[in-house]
């Protein structure tokens, strides 16, 4: 079983939400995500997909953009994004998945030897403009995170391997510690996968390696419209 991960795929099938405004990168980028999907997973892989997965407003429109994968290989693995304003629910969104799709929220799933939990998180301190309402969600969102990697616990099993999979980047542009990061080191986190992350301007390596644990920023506009392959 090999695990990929890819993240913010922004499917706009029923809304007009065009991201090649946003610059040349994302110009037929669903299309060239497809085609390396295709070319590198097999049907027993997994696909972590971090979050922003849809601009559909309600849960209908969701379901339709979901469809778009459905037909691609391996077991799709979601977690929600700022911008899956659809997402109103974790039993609704359950309840619209096609086969082989899994979504996650503060609570985790175990395939074969790896458990992976997942959160959508929040900005950090130190990031730009963190406000003191910033600072209340980053708060309520350590808490969801602890729930989820509390879940994965009691389902990890001797020699599992544990990944977070989270929306929003654990920490700031200087990888200062953050309550997100103390969560993972503590639990024993493998891999963090995360998303969020857009433009020329980003200021951020696609993997980096901390205090042990690798943390791989998987937007889709940051790794050329591939999937990476996440190695345990």
């Amino acid at each position: 079983m090999k695990i990929f991960a890819i993240s913010d795929l922004h499917i706009s099938t029923n809304t007009n939400k065009p991201m090649d405004v946003f610059g040349g990168n994302w110009v037929g980028y669903l299309d060239k995500i497809r085609d390396d999907w295709q070319q590198k997973v097999g049907e027993d892989d997994l696909v972590l997909i971090g979050g922003d997965i849809s601009w559909a407003m309600d849960i209908a429109d969701a379901q339709k953009d979901l469809q778009t994968l459905k037909e691609l290989k391996g077991k799709k693995i979601l977690i929600k994004g700022n911008h899956d304003y659809w997402w109103s629910g974790i039993g609704k969104v359950r309840d619209i998945l096609p086969e082989n799709f899994f979504a996650l929220q503060n609570d985790s799933i175990r395939f074969d030897g790896v458990v992976i939990c997942g959160s959508r998180c929040w900005s950090v301190p130190g990031s730009p403009d963190f406000t003191e309402q910033d600072n209340k969600i980053y708060l309520r969102e350590t808490e969801r995170l602890r729930l989820s990697l509390s879940n994965a616990n009691k389902i990890k099993k001797e020699g599992d391997k544990l990944i977070a999979l989270v929306h929003y980047p654990p920490f700031n542009v200087r990888r200062d510690d953050t309550l997100f990061t103390e969560l993972f080191e503590t639990n024993g986190v493998d891999v963090v996968i995360y998303g969020h992350l857009h433009g020329k301007s980003v200021r951020a390596d696609k993997l980096v390696e901390k205090n042990g644990v690798k943390y791989y920023l998987t937007s889709c506009d940051q790794v050329d419209n591939k999937l990476t392959e996440v190695k345990l």
